[in-house]
């Protein structure tokens, strides 16, 4: 596979929207993705944005949220090459604010209200109590690489959280159940003179919205229950469903909805070390993060 096709990939964008020249600047680029601002000679501008799998559906995504109106970047054109995504899409420009706790709920309502959408992956119950099944796949894989040698309590853990996951996923279903982010953060929400713009759709699945309310203050600090069931509580004022507040799987709301989303994490970041990334020299800052949140994930969900 190409290592980093946006070169062409670019110029396939400038062939299929009939341009034959522009300006390319750099806003933020890492290993998987790219986001770059382009000038035309006209003096328009656009947004480019490439990535590789598996962030390469996310033109289908915006495209989607889009038509069930969602606020969202507009796509101009879309391309695929060896595994890559490549876009054009709308230049919003500067946000004039960050995004707060009350522009965060008024997103999150509107994205919830459209339900569920068949084009996209279900993450429901059944798939939500395998998240701890899965991850020791990884781990397994790792292994066999001969890397997480010394992760014998990331094993431990996990093994514990599958025996509980069966009751503590239970719930999974109850409204809010449709359409998630899966990236809710306030650097996700453009708030600007036009109105806000919801971002970073690469991940977007159906299953439980509370993820995405869990997701909005991040995963840097410690998870702080009491923190989010204002937000979950800002969240039905706000016209979300009164089941939000309901507890489930035996426990309060947000205890299961930071859990969930921890473990969930904690899924995704140990198939990025060994499919996506799957290089050893990460493992540490990968194996460092993954106890982090596996201990946050026996603490909430009270295994």
């Amino acid at each position: 596979m190409t290592t980093n096709p946006s070169a062409e990939l670019f110029e396939n964008l400038l062939a299929v929207t009939g341009q034959t020249t522009a300006v390319r600047e750099e806003v933020r680029v890492w290993a998987m993705s790219g986001v770059e601002r382009v000038a035309f000679p006209d003096g328009s501008t656009a947004i480019f944005k490439y990535a590789k799998k598996p962030f390469d559906g996310e033109d289908r995504a915006l495209r989607l949220a889009h038509v069930v109106g969602v606020p969202v970047p507009q796509v101009h054109a879309s391309v695929a090459l060896d595994g890559w995504l490549g876009m054009l899409m709308d230049d919003l420009g500067p946000t004039d604010r960050a995004a707060d706790d009350l522009d965060g709920v008024a997103a999150a309502v509107v994205l919830h209200g459209t339900g569920t959408a068949s084009a996209l992956p279900v993450l429901d119950q059944d798939r939500l109590r395998t998240l701890p099944v899965r991850a020791l796949e990884h781990l397994e894989r790792l292994r066999k690489a001969d890397r997480w040698q010394e992760a014998d309590d990331v094993e431990d853990a996990l093994d514990r959280i599958v025996r509980a996951a069966g009751a503590r996923s239970s719930g999974a279903t109850l409204e809010p159940f449709g359409w998630v982010h899966s990236e809710f953060h306030p650097t996700s929400l453009h708030i600007a003179e036009r109105g806000w713009r919801l971002l970073d759709f690469a991940r977007t699945f159906t299953g439980p919205g509370l993820l995405d309310l869990a997701s909005w203050h991040g995963t840097i600090e410690p998870p702080h229950p009491v923190r989010l069931r204002v937000f979950l509580e800002q969240y039905v004022t706000a016209g979300g469903t009164p089941d939000t507040l309901v507890p489930r799987g035996g426990l309060a709301a947000e205890n299961w909805a930071l859990g969930w989303h921890r473990m969930w994490a904690v899924e995704w970041f140990m198939e990025q070390s060994v499919r996506w990334i799957n290089d050893p020299a990460t493992d540490p800052a990968y194996v460092k993060v993954v106890r982090r949140h596996l201990t946050d994930v026996l603490h909430l969900l009270e295994i």
